[in-house]
């Protein structure tokens, strides 16, 4: 789906660059931002989303992913037509994460129209700065199609 002109969505990086390749999402905003998108970043915590949900059309989520899937591959979800997977993304601490946060508005009517996941998904999660190669490349490969489906 493409917005109209003039009308990109809100993107939304969720993670934390201090964990390797769960900063996938913050550096994916962080690009779409040098070339002038609005974006957010979020450490992951799921009750923020809900705020930047309101008002909004459409929004893109990028975070990082773990479904088993190689590493550096990406998946696309219309969150607005389909449930996330629970379990599948990095998520906080707190145990209310992306899929929760979604799901919370969607019951609350609070769902944005547009609402779709990018999810990249991971290799190495451990304490530390800077993606994995493969996790990289899945960023180039999400902001490519963010730029084709959304631009």
């Amino acid at each position: 789906m493409t917005e109209p002109a003039g009308r990109r969505p809100l993107v939304v990086g969720v993670g934390n660059s201090l964990r390797r390749d769960d900063g996938a999402g913050p550096h994916v905003a962080r690009a779409l931002a040098r070339r002038g998108w609005e974006t957010r970043e979020l450490p992951g915590d799921g009750a923020e989303l809900l705020d930047l949900f309101d008002g909004r059309d459409a929004v893109v989520v990028v975070d990082a992913l773990a479904s088993g899937a190689a590493p550096g591959t990406v998946t696309r979800i219309d969150a607005a037509q389909t449930p996330l997977p629970p379990g599948r993304f990095r998520g906080s601490s707190h145990l209310f994460g992306l899929a929760e946060a979604v799901e919370t508005a969607r019951a609350l009517g609070r769902l944005p129209e547009s609402l779709v996941v990018y999810g990249i998904e991971g290799a190495d999660f451990a304490f530390g700065e800077g993606l994995t190669d493969a996790v990289a490349a899945g960023c180039d490969r999400a902001i490519a199609r963010i730029l084709t489906d959304h631009g």
